[in-house]
């Protein structure tokens, strides 16, 4: 499986989250605790949003692990955004090729993904069919997830992300159960417009990968008044995670089983999530 981040809130160089905490996404790609592999290294992503309005979010992606990637360590320094996804990449069978490493772009839109489809190589054909003829052009890669991206994308995802969502896991599930799969879907995943940001946890045995959303920062504030972190950010901050980055006490706390919450200006939102017929 993989391990993944995403980042809203006052604009911060990627190092600040990437590289400084604890138990950062580097130190993950060695040192999973939670995942299902303790070593994430075929491949990973970072994918960012710029304060100007480029029109759609930047992305690199490459094949190595990021622990030792010259280029990454780079950019981490000098690049600051509002808003931004990295992810580490462990495959659970397709290749190890960049155009299979996360986030996944789509115009404005940003999309990573941890967990499966089981037996994909059953349910593949059936599912790409589903993706709009306008859209499959824009398929690169070979995974499972990218698919998911694409069926989201297919059934609304740029004027309905949950209501997307919801159908592309009942395509999912209905395709892999037609094959005789018993649990098709396995999921925590994250997709952005670069304004707001929804993410998800869901798995067909209701026993998801691990997810993590970061407390408010005013009450992070009171809890730990001598944090300099803690006066630099607004408290619209927030960090989505795989696995906690430290073990500040407090700060991290578990996505419920079968939820997606979205982070966006004012108050953010913790909802049920179920699949949808598509």
């Amino acid at each position: 499986m993989c391990r993944w981040l995403a980042y809203s809130g006052t604009p911060l160089l990627l190092d600040t989250i990437l590289y400084k905490p604890a138990h950062s996404l580097i130190d993950q790609s060695l040192h999973s605790k939670l995942g299902v592999e303790t070593t994430n290294g075929d491949g990973f992503g970072v994918g960012w949003y710029t304060e100007e309005d480029t029109g759609g979010p930047a992305i690199l992606r490459e094949i190595g692990p990021a622990w030792s990637n010259r280029n990454l360590r780079e950019i981490a320094d000098h690049v600051r955004s509002p808003l931004f996804f990295a992810h580490i990449r462990a495959t659970t069978g397709t290749a190890v090729q960049q155009t299979n490493c996360h986030p996944f772009r789509y115009g404005r839109w940003m999309f990573m993904h941890n967990g499966a489809i089981a037996d994909f190589d059953l349910v593949r054909r059936d599912l790409v069919l589903l993706i709009d003829p306008r859209l499959f052009p824009h398929v690169e890669g070979t995974t499972d997830s990218e698919v998911m991206f694409y069926l989201a994308l297919t059934f609304g995802l740029e004027e309905d992300p949950p209501g997307a969502v919801a159908r592309m896991a009942g395509a999912v599930e209905f395709a892999g159960r037609a094959h005789g799969v018993e649990f098709p879907l396995q999921m925590t995943l994250a997709v952005s417009n670069g304004e707001s940001l929804w993410a998800f946890r869901y798995s067909s045995r209701r026993d998801s990968r691990s997810l993590f959303y970061s407390t408010r920062v005013d009450t992070l504030r009171r809890l730990h008044p001598d944090m300099d972190f803690l006066r630099e950010v607004s408290d619209e901050t927030r960090l989505i995670v795989s696995e906690p980055l430290g073990d500040l006490p407090g700060a991290w706390n578990a996505v419920p089983e079968s939820t997606y919450g979205v982070v966006q200006a004012g108050a953010d939102e913790l909802h049920d999530f179920a699949p949808a017929a598509a």
